[in-house]
C-alpha cells in the first residue's frame, strides 16, 4: 500500500466533505426558497459576492430549495468525510469518493471542495498500484518535502479566513493568489506523497 498516497487521498477527501456542512449551514439559514440560478452564493444577504473575498461561498444545486439543499449538502458531506477517513483505501474506495463528491457538488457542497475531492478520489485509485518506477534525483528531493506541502495546504485552508477577515480588500483584488496557493500546494502534496512512497518502497526492497 502507498501510505503517503493514502494520507493525501484521505485528508483531501475529508476536506472536500467538510464543504458540505460548511456550505449547508448557510444554505439552511436562507430557508425554503428557490435559488436564483444553478450556481448561487451559499451565504445569503447581507453578504454581497462582489464585496467579499470568498464571493459568499459559491455553490451549485439541482434542488429547487435552499433548505433541502443545505440538509442534503450536510448529509452528503458527512458521509464523504467518513468514507474518506476510514474507507478510501478499500477496493473501489477512490471510485466511491469520486461519486460522493459529484453528488456533493450537485447538492450545494460548494465548488472548490468537491473538485478537490474528485482529485482525491483519483489519487485514491493509486493507493494499491504497483511501484515499478525507481526514484530518481528529483523524486528524492520531492520525497524530502513530505509532508510539509500537505501541512501548508491545511494551514492556508484555515488561515485564509483569518487573512480574509483582516485583509478583505487585498484578497478581493488579488483572488488569483488564493487559487495559486490552493492548486500549487495540492499538486505539490500529491507529487511529494507519491515520491515518498517510491523512496520508501526502494528502502524496503519492494
Amino acid at each position: 500500500m502507498r501510505k503517503a498516497t493514502r494520507v493525501v487521498a484521505a485528508l483531501f477527501g475529508v476536506f472536500a466533505g467538510f464543504g458540505g456542512p460548511e456550505h449547508g449551514y448557510f444554505e439552511i439559514l436562507q430557508g425554503n426558497v428557490r435559488p436564483a440560478s444553478l450556481m448561487f452564493p451559499a451565504m445569503g444577504p447581507p453578504c454581497d459576492p462582489a464585496k467579499v473575498w470568498n464571493a459568499c461561498e459559491p455553490a451549485v444545486t439541482v434542488v429547487p430549495s435552499l433548505l433541502v439543499t443545505g440538509i442534503l449538502a450536510t448529509i452528503v458531506g458527512l458521509i464523504t468525510m467518513i468514507w474518506a477517513a476510514g474507507f478510501v483505501h478499500k477496493k473501489n474506495g477512490g471510485i466511491v469518493l469520486i461519486l460522493l463528491c459529484i453528488a456533493l457538488l450537485l447538492v450545494g457542497g460548494g465548488v472548490v471542495p468537491p473538485v478537490i475531492g474528485l482529485i482525491a478520489g483519483m489519487v485514491a485509485t493509486r493507493i494499491h498500484a504497483p511501484m515499478n518506477v525507481r526514484p530518481g534525483g528529483v523524486s528524492r528531493i520531492l520525497a524530502g518535502l513530505w509532508p510539509w506541502p500537505l501541512v501548508a495546504f491545511f494551514v492556508w485552508a484555515l488561515g485564509e479566513f483569518v487573512v480574509g477577515y483582516y485583509f478583505n480588500e487585498f484578497l478581493l483584488q488579488n483572488g488569483f493568489l488564493i487559487l495559486l496557493l490552493i492548486v500549487g500546494l495540492l499538486v505539490l502534496s500529491i507529487v511529494s506523497g507519491t515520491a515518498r512512497d517510491l523512496v520508501d518502497a526502494e528502502r524496503a526492497g519492494v
